[in-house]
């Protein structure tokens, strides 16, 4: 706590008022400040940023204020502008941003789409596992023939047999279903 002299006005001794130091203000008002700044902006982690921002305004200015009403009524002020800087820029960056329209698919294609996904997962089940695993780990997972030989144990040569023979009779499967 610090103790500061201040002159009286009648050119009496000077008297000690007391004000006190920026981390006891800090520890005494903080939750009230957030509790505030939530009310203005509306998220919590965000509160927390602009409680931050405004004891990090009010320090440079610390030694200027002169008791510890002045200092939290200054702080309040700081923390409202701090808010209210938050809320324009969000409002600036909603009026900004512009997403193209999305398309969306039709009903009928997403039927479509879930019904050849359901074939698919048949027909590969109908597979033998070697030819399984190699078109599961190829064309779904993105691995190399080296790392589909790692991963399963076997020359790269068979990947690409099993590859091949594996994507031909997911075809077969796949024209009987037709």
């Amino acid at each position: 706590m610090t103790e500061m002299p201040t002159a009286a006005s009648d050119g009496a001794p000077d008297q000690l008022r007391r004000r006190p130091d920026l981390w006891e203000l800090y520890a005494d008002h903080r939750l009230h400040l957030v509790r505030l700044a939530y009310l203005l902006v509306g998220d919590a982690s965000s509160a927390e940023d602009v409680v931050q921002e405004a004891f990090a305004r009010v320090q440079p200015k610390w030694r200027g204020l002169d008791d510890g009403d002045a200092a939290l009524a200054y702080l309040r002020s700081s923390v409202l502008n701090c808010g209210r800087s938050l809320l324009r820029r969000r409002a600036v960056a909603a009026r900004l941003h512009f997403a193209p329209p999305q398309s969306q698919p039709s009903a009928e294609v997403l039927a479509i789409l879930a019904d050849d996904s359901r074939a698919l997962v048949v027909a590969l089940g109908r597979l033998t596992q070697r030819h399984r695993e190699v078109l599961v780990l190829r064309y779904w997972g993105g691995l190399s023939e080296r790392e589909i030989a790692a991963s399963l144990g076997i020359a790269p040569g068979s990947v690409k047999s099993s590859a091949s023979r594996g994507l031909a009779a997911l075809e077969r499967l796949l024209e009987d279903r037709r």
